[in-house]
């Protein structure tokens, strides 16, 4: 995967939370191409199966399996996306859980906007290793 468009923005400018926003679609899309990689299997299916991995829990649960993995500038992202604070929270979740996911989320849309693609490939592979579909 690399950047889809040619376009650039100063990453260290970026909140949190505009991180989180494309890193939200970067791990979502991550998860979709691995589950449609499995197998060919009817859409709502693999949407039902996308929903336990895309979640506050589960992303929760995947920042445990990368956090000691992570350099020194990527811990640095998450935790200001893990502390931004928000106005809502997910009414299936604890805030500490959504908290993390927006910390994970922000990680990816670092990443990715970044250009480091191969890193986030990385992590994820890392993700399913230990959280697995």
């Amino acid at each position: 995967m690399g950047n889809l468009l040619d376009k650039n923005c100063d990453i260290h400018s970026l909140s949190p939370l505009t991180l989180a926003f494309v890193g939200d679609s970067v791990y979502d899309l991550l998860v979709r191409q691995h589950l449609v990689a499995l197998a060919n299997r009817p859409v709502k299916e693999l949407n039902q199966m996308k929903v336990t991995l895309v979640n506050c829990k589960s992303q929760a649960d995947a920042v445990k399996v990368i956090i000691d993995n992570l350099s020194e500038d990527e811990l640095d992202v998450y935790k200001r996306g893990r502390n931004v604070k928000v106005n809502t929270a997910s009414k299936h979740s604890s805030l500490a859980d959504y908290h993390a996911a927006t910390g994970l989320e922000a990680l990816f849309g670092y990443l990715y906007l970044s250009g480091n693609t191969n890193r986030i490939k990385e992590l994820f592979t890392l993700i399913l290793e230990n959280v697995g579909v």
